[in-house]
């Protein structure tokens, strides 16, 4: 594919695409995106910068992590470590990025083979524009869930679905037929964020199977919200005696909207769901759940994306992790509040 063609579809001078691709003279932003997103669809590199395969190895990781919120959660910060930790094992820098976007912006200068070997994408959407423009920059990438259609990529990912299903077994065999979901931000479901989709069709799932009674609520990340979320739960749906949840971060705020109502965990209301072991052991009553193993995902993630660097005619692997539930003092035999 030739400078030519990329200029032709873009409505530019050949001089143009060179300095828009090699940066040595001022373009137009606009003008600038325009050639990188039809150079990356043609998969045109410039004489000397043929793609990664031919770059010198740079001994650093991208790692891609966009905020679910306003701020990086403490369990997103969890990861981070993790994925340090474990590049560091492997004498290896990370340059993270905060990111939510796609071409464009920081997305676009950290993408670059002579920054990083490969990029770890956190935050995965079902549908996420994100991978197709890895693929074109033909840049070795794993990432840290999957996509709706997660086919010809390494990922590793928390089985959020089946967990989910465990917690609501769970509740189910010690009697509770009125459950919660506590799960993610409306926005975070809006834009596609996969976990989220996962657990609020696996707990409507679960609940019609064991006969229960399910109903969902979205909550912000933040101890306040939390404290909103049970107090709704409690004025509306009255019966319910037990929640699972997804959102570490309302925690706190769950455990006072209860003591303010006067309940007691478990012998009142029980509460259990997928939560880092660290947050799990600080609630004032330690919570039953499935504790999320991010030192795990974040070393198989390492290990994946070295393997993709170093192999890259290899097939994509696939690490699908279902920790098994630490039963601590937050769940118990339902009774009825009525």
């Amino acid at each position: 594919m030739s400078i030519g063609e990329v200029a032709r579809r873009c409505g530019v001078s050949r001089s143009t695409v060179s300095y828009a691709l090699s940066g040595k003279r001022p373009v137009a932003e606009a003008t600038r995106q325009r050639v990188v997103a039809v150079a990356d669809e043609l998969g045109y590199y410039p004489i000397g910068a043929a793609g990664p395969a031919e770059s010198q190895p740079t001994g650093t990781l991208g790692l891609i992590v966009p905020p679910a919120g306003e701020t990086l959660t403490p369990m997103q910060m969890d990861f981070v470590g993790a994925v340090a930790a474990a590049a560091a094992q492997a004498d290896l820098g990370v340059l993270l990025s905060s990111c939510a976007g796609g071409l464009g912006g920081s997305f676009e200068r950290i993408v670059r083979p002579e920054r990083i070997d490969g990029v770890i994408l956190m935050e995965v959407r079902l549908d996420d524009s994100r991978v197709e423009q890895l693929r074109r920059a033909r840049i070795p990438f794993v990432t840290i869930g999957r996509t709706a259609q997660p086919i010809g990529m390494s990922w590793v990912d928390l089985d959020t679905g089946a967990l989910v299903s465990q917690c609501v077994d769970h509740l189910a065999d010690l009697g509770h037929r009125h459950i919660a979901l506590i799960n993610r931000p409306t926005a975070l479901l809006l834009s596609g964020y996969a976990p989220a989709h996962r657990a609020s069709m696996s707990f409507a799932r679960a609940t019609a199977r064991r006969g229960a009674e399910g109903v969902e609520f979205r909550c912000a990340d933040n101890d306040r919200a939390g404290e909103t979320c049970m107090e709704r739960i409690l004025a509306a749906c009255p019966k319910v005696t037990a929640a699972v949840t997804i959102n570490e971060a309302a925690l706190p705020g769950l455990e006072r909207a209860l003591k303010r109502a006067g309940l007691k965990m478990p012998h009142q209301f029980s509460i259990t769901g997928l939560v880092a072991n660290r947050w799990a052991e600080r609630c004032h009553t330690r919570l039953t759940a499935f504790d999320v193993p991010a030192a795990e995902i974040g070393a198989t993630a390492v290990r994946l994306l070295r393997e993709r660097i170093t192999r890259p005619g290899t097939a994509p692997a696939h690490a699908l992790l279902a920790p098994p539930i630490a039963i601590r003092e937050s769940t118990g035999p339902a009774v009825s509040r009525r």
